[in-house]
């Protein structure tokens, strides 16, 4: 037995959307109810749990064995229930990969289980079995009926007795459950189809590696002080009465949360804004007179709706007080970089209040009137607190460490722009040193010429990947005080100052061109450009490859050529989309970036890793460790990599937040 193919159909009274597969399974009332098996390609076998079947032994030891190959779209649903399901009833075959000290024996190890769906993502395909599918046009594929069988079977209905759940039996209705196993068979057949159609690409051993990182981190998951969410939330109910009171109050509108009731308000008050999102609310109070001014600062307030992230951490925290499963491996499937579920540790409110700790004390033992007395915006409040709910556990602290300007390190790295390299190897400003190339002049930070420095941190953000006038707007130039006149001249000043970049963006372009146009391998800048079934291919330094399905020769809105592939569109349909120099220069930075973290992670996989966000590593760590020595072994980088400059900078604390 060198693979198998499973499937499993599952209940629980957790809903999996909100909670994730951790909490999901950790639930008493989850139970595997069919599972569905290929070994080595074979005939699919069904197990059905519900009329008493049995898995063979060899088939349960298999599971726990790291030599033989465990696959399934989506493999992390698959462990994380077998895990469960060989603990509570095999508990003599079960093994984990835990060390005492370690927070992740509860489960199987992750080696030995490979995925389509990260296989697609590999090639930038879509996630989900039945897109996949349809994106290759396979024979073989998910039946439609499976979601509406699943919310039959697999979710409880609204009888609730003596506290228990209830279920839908199959004798409730045994044609649905005839279909629904045929509904779980067809799926790993649909699986295998999808492993033959792209076994000719397949995904290489160091990004498996790479997998079985993150699901270790996934496993660990990371503490909540879920008495911090609870109280934020209570009190966050408390402000939104308060606020929504006063607001009524101030404006006599029945529901001050209507946004037509409040526009019609407004315009009783000669004030026509075209809607009340956070820039029109944000333009209107420059000129609002009272009692406009308050209506619009309270409904500020009010639209702070990040305390939604107490609610997810509340939904998804497992029986030990940890999140876990909040990372997906490949999430953002073109460059290969991590995405974030469940909590969305990628985007949470920065904090700038000076003494956290006092902070969520008072909110964690105090009320809304002292919150409002000490701090008086109680949602922003709540809002810059929502990263100290996350907490190390007793006995340890967290050391976070993060790249310093990673982006552009890789992007001058790359295009060879010496001055950049120089300024990064003498630990200098960068947003300075751009802007005097870009100005001709001396620049410091708050010495000479220091007013202009925002124009070259603007630039540099805005700019290296082809930006022009509407990159440097998007970023928020107007509201800085920049004037529209100004912005063409500093775009072009920018790529004066940078040739070698600009270079970049061309040749990049006419690499990925000749490629798919003359079918040969192009070599430009340490990448390489090839064409193959259907696939453009660029590898990195890091042998790692980006993939464009279906590539095509079009005309852009310039009127140049430009290269056509097939991905997942602004409404995630599978659609024709254009690229160009920029984007190109764009997803190879941002990849080469990731396989720096990765490479740093991999380096630093003795610690006990809890979150990756963006370019920052998170580790829960034993109170001796060094945020030095953590910086250092960031800022070392691998033997394809050379001439590359990094730094890591890092701070360690007793519950998470922003330096």
């Amino acid at each position: 037995m060198n693979c198998i193919e499973i499937d499993l159909e599952t209940r629980s009274d957790r809903d999996i959307t909100k909670c994730g597969v951790y909490a999901y399974a950790d639930s008493p009332y989850f139970a595997i109810t069919l599972m569905s098996i290929s070994v080595d390609g074979g005939e699919v076998q069904q197990y059905d749990f519900t009329a008493g079947d049995t898995v063979p032994e060899d088939i349960l030891r298999a599971l726990v064995d790291e030599t033989v190959i465990k696959r399934a779209h989506n493999v992390n649903f698959e462990r994380i229930c077998l895990s469960k399901y060989l603990r509570d009833n095999y508990p003599h075959i079960f093994r984990s990969y835990s060390i005492p000290e370690d927070t992740v024996g509860d489960y199987l190890s992750p080696r030995g289980w490979h995925c389509t769906m990260i296989h697609c993502r590999t090639l930038a395909l879509p996630s989900t079995l039945a897109d996949a599918g349809a994106a290759l046009k396979l024979e073989q594929q998910k039946m439609p009926e499976g979601k509406a069988l699943i919310k039959y079977f697999c979710v409880p209905y609204a009888v609730v007795i003596d506290g228990v759940p209830q279920f839908h039996a199959p004798s409730d209705a045994p044609e649905k459950w005839e279909i629904f196993k045929t509904y779980n068979r067809q799926d790993v057949v649909a699986e295998l189809a999808i492993d033959e159609r792209l076994s000719h690409y397949p995904v290489p051993a160091a990004v498996w590696e790479e997998f079985y990182l993150d699901q270790e981190i996934n496993d660990r998951g990371i503490a909540v002080d879920t008495d911090l969410a609870d109280a934020a939330l209570r009190i966050d109910a408390q402000a939104k009465a308060t606020l929504s009171a006063e607001m009524s109050r101030l404006t006599g509108v029945e529901n001050p949360n209507s946004v037509y009731q409040l526009l019609d308000w407004l315009e009783q008050q000669g004030y026509t804004p075209d809607s009340l999102g956070k820039k029109e609310v944000a333009a209107l109070l420059k000129t609002a007179e009272e009692p406009v001014k308050t209506v619009l600062e309270l409904r500020q307030q009010l639209s702070k709706s990040s305390v939604k992230k107490y609610t997810a951490m509340q939904a998804a925290v497992c029986s030990d007080g940890r999140v876990r499963g909040m990372f997906s491996f490949y999430g953002a499937s073109r460059t290969g970089r991590q995405s974030s579920k469940i909590v969305q540790l990628q985007n949470l409110p920065q904090n700038h209040i000076p003494d956290l700790a006092v902070a969520r004390d008072t909110v964690k033992y105090g009320s809304y009137e002292d919150a409002e007395m000490l701090y008086g915006n109680v949602p922003d409040l709540l809002s810059q607190l929502i990263r100290t709910a996350f907490v190390p556990r007793p006995g340890f602290k967290f050391v976070v460490a993060d790249f310093s300007a990673i982006e552009c390190r890789v992007l001058a790295w790359l295009a060879g722009e010496q001055w950049v390299l120089d300024t990064f190897a003498n630990n200098g400003d960068i947003y300075c040193a751009t802007a005097s190339r870009m100005f001709h002049c001396k620049v410091e930070k708050h010495g000479e010429n220091a007013e202009l420095r925002q124009k070259g941190k603007q630039a540099t953000l805005s700019c290296g990947y082809g930006g022009g006038v509407g990159a440097l707007i998007s970023m928020g130039a107007l509201e800085s005080g920049m004037k529209e006149e100004e912005l063409k001249p500093l775009v072009d000043a920018w790529r004066t100052a940078n040739p070698n970049i600009v270079r970049l963006w061309r040749d990049l372009e006419k690499a990925a061109i000749t490629a798919v146009s003359q079918g040969t391998v192009q070599e430009t800048h340490g990448l390489l450009f090839s064409y193959a079934g259907g696939m453009l291919f660029i590898t990195l330094p890091s042998g790692r490859r980006l993939a464009y399905a279906q590539p095509k020769i079009g005309c852009s809105k310039f009127g140049g050529k430009c290269i056509t592939y097939m991905g997942l569109n602004t409404a995630k349909k599978w659609d024709r989309l254009e690229t160009f120099s920029g984007k190109i220069a764009e997803n190879v930075t941002q990849a080469i970036a990731r396989d720096l973290l990765f490479y740093s992670m991999q380096t630093l996989s003795h610690c006990f890793m809890v979150a990756t966000v963006h370019d920052e590593i998170i580790i829960e760590a034993d109170k001796r460790m060094s945020v030095d020595a953590v910086c250092e072994q960031m800022s070392r980088v691998p033997s394809w990599a050379k001439g590359l400059i990094l730094k890591a900078d890092g701070y360690e604390c007793d519950f998470y937040q922003k330096n």
